[in-house]
C-alpha cells in the first residue's frame, strides 16, 4: 500500500545569465569534473542522482535497476496535465468538476487521499495541489480521467512522454503510484525533474507548503520535510513497503554569483519496511547530500 505523508535542458532560477541546454539522450549523465574533488554522503542502500543546473553531474550511485517509486509517480501525472493543459504562473488554470469516484475515494484507510465533492468545481491548480502536496491518489485519478477519458489511456501519454525524455529504464501502470509495477531509476526520474521543473507552474505547486480542500474544511501540509529548509523548493516524496521511502528534491545554491537549481533523486530507502521507516530514511538521505553539497558546490566550483 502507498503511505506516504507524500528533459529537457537547464536553466537559471535568478540572478544572472541563464543558461540552457539538451540534456543526455539516455543513461547516466557524464559526471562534470568538478564532482571529483567533491565528497558526498551517497546513501549506502538504494539509488541516487544528482546534477546542479548549468554544471552537470554531480554522480549517479547504486544499480540504476527499475525499482517501485510509489507516489514519485505524480511527477509524471502532473508533467503530463501541464503539457496538456498549459497554466500561465498564478494563474488558476481550467476548470474540472469532481466526478463520483473521486468523491467517493476521498477517504481510505489504505492510500493517501485529498477530500473532494463530486459535482463541485475545482481549478486545475488547486487539484494540482491537492495531488503532490498531500500526495492524493483519488486527485491524480480524476485529473486522468478528466483529461484522457480514462486511467488507462492517461497510462498511454505517461508511457509516451517517459519515451520521449529518454526515460529507457521507466514503466507507467498506473497514474498515483498504488501499482508496485510502476518502476524507474533514480537517473530517469532525474531526467524527469529537469524537464517538469522548467515549468514554473510545477515549480509554484511542488514548493506550496499546505493547501486547503475547498468544501472539506481540511488543511494539508506538503509531504516533503524538508521543503523550505537549506534552500530546498521541491519536489516530490513517495513510500509504500515495496518501494521503500523516495524523495526527488530541488534546492538552490549561489555559485560565483548565480543562483543555480541542484535536483536530486533518492529511491528504494529501507524497502521491505514500512511507509513511514522508508520514508524517514529518504529523508535523512536526501537531507545529508543537499547539506553536503550547499556546503562545498561553491568551493568546489572555484576548486575546478
Amino acid at each position: 500500500m502507498v503511505l506516504v505523508a507524500g528533459t529537457g535542458g537547464w536553466y537559471a532560477v535568478g540572478g544572472g545569465r541563464s543558461t540552457v541546454g539538451p540534456a543526455p539522450a539516455g543513461g547516466p549523465e557524464e559526471v562534470a569534473p568538478l564532482a571529483r574533488s567533491m565528497h558526498l554522503p551517497w546513501p549506502r542502500e538504494g539509488q541516487a542522482s544528482v546534477a546542479v543546473e548549468g554544471i552537470g553531474s554531480l554522480g549517479t550511485r547504486g544499480e540504476q535497476k527499475p525499482v517501485p517509486i510509489a507516489s514519485v509517480t505524480k511527477v509524471m501525472t502532473a508533467y503530463v496535465i501541464l503539457k496538456d493543459h498549459p497554466m500561465r504562473a498564478d494563474a488558476p488554470g481550467a476548470t474540472v468538476v469532481a466526478d463520483r469516484r473521486a468523491a467517493d475515494e476521498s477517504y481510505s484507510s489504505v492510500e493517501t487521499t485529498a477530500p473532494v465533492l463530486a459535482g463541485r468545481e475545482y481549478t486545475q491548480r488547486r487539484l494540482l495541489e491537492l495531488m503532490m502536496v498531500p500526495s492524493g491518489n483519488n486527485v491524480a485519478r480524476l485529473l486522468a480521467r478528466w483529461d484522457a477519458g480514462g486511467e488507462k489511456a492517461f497510462v498511454a501519454k505517461m508511457n509516451r512522454a517517459a519515451a520521449g525524455l529518454g526515460m529507457r529504464a521507466t514503466t507507467y501502470t498506473g497514474v498515483s503510484g498504488m501499482e508496485a509495477s510502476t518502476r524507474s531509476t533514480a537517473a530517469d526520474q532525474l531526467r524527469l525533474a529537469r524537464a517538469a521543473m522548467k515549468d514554473p507552474v510545477f515549480r509554484q505547486v511542488v514548493a506550496t507548503a499546505s493547501v486547503t480542500a475547498p468544501g472539506a474544511g481540511a488543511t494539508f501540509r506538503n509531504t516533503n520535510k524538508l521543503l523550505g529548509r537549506d534552500g530546498v523548493i521541491g519536489l516530490k516524496t513517495g513510500s509504500s513497503t515495496p518501494a521503500g521511502g523516495n524523495l526527488v528534491w530541488a534546492t538552490t545554491q549561489e555559485v560565483a554569483g548565480v543562483s543555480r537549481l541542484v535536483l536530486g533523486v533518492v529511491l528504494h530507502q529501507r524497502a521491505g519496511t514500512t511507509p513511514a521507516e522508508g520514508s524517514a530514511a529518504a529523508h535523512e538521505a536526501s537531507h545529508a547530500l543537499i547539506t553536503a553539497i550547499r556546503a562545498d558546490l561553491p568551493a568546489a566550483a572555484n576548486r575546478a
